[in-house]
């Protein structure tokens, strides 16, 4: 590797570094937030960056037959809350902050609803056929007599 690339891949490390200081795991998954009636809310993020290095050497005269080497490099960040999670009473919800931007987004946010749903339709169905049976258990009993 020649020296020219050693001066970008300086830059572009530097650069790397302090985006990695700046944004971790934390920063997407935030932590926990208790309230005092035992909810837990945890808020989810977006992050979003841009990134670009460059950089050249310059001939000069007074220096080395190398030349001068300038370069630069620059990192964007943006952190966006986008929804919380909302776990109370054994039931998890998804709070969403902004607009679906898919059909995928929309089948994520509501699947939640849509199982306690069905396990709500099951544990009925469950319930009636349980009545069901003990009536018809009742029913032979009863014309023994």
């Amino acid at each position: 590797m020649s020296e020219k690339d050693n001066h970008v891949q300086d830059l572009m490390n530097v650069t790397m570094e302090k985006a990695r200081a700046m944004v971790d795991v934390d920063s997407v998954i935030g932590s926990p937030i208790t309230t005092p009636d035992g909810t837990t809310i945890i808020p989810i993020t977006r992050v979003s960056y841009g990134f670009g290095a460059g950089g050249s050497d310059l001939p000069s005269k007074s220096q080395s037959p190398n030349g001068m080497f300038a370069g630069g490099s620059g990192i964007g960040v943006t952190v966006s809350p986008i929804a919380f999670l909302v776990i109370a009473n054994g039931n998890v919800r998804v709070l969403q902050i902004e607009p679906y931007f898919s059909s995928l987004d929309r089948v994520i946010a509501t699947a939640p609803d849509v199982v306690d749903r069905v396990t709500g339709f099951i544990e009925n169905l469950k319930k009636e056929k349980a009545e069901k049976d003990r009536k018809a258990e009742e029913k032979p009993a009863e014309s023994e007599e």
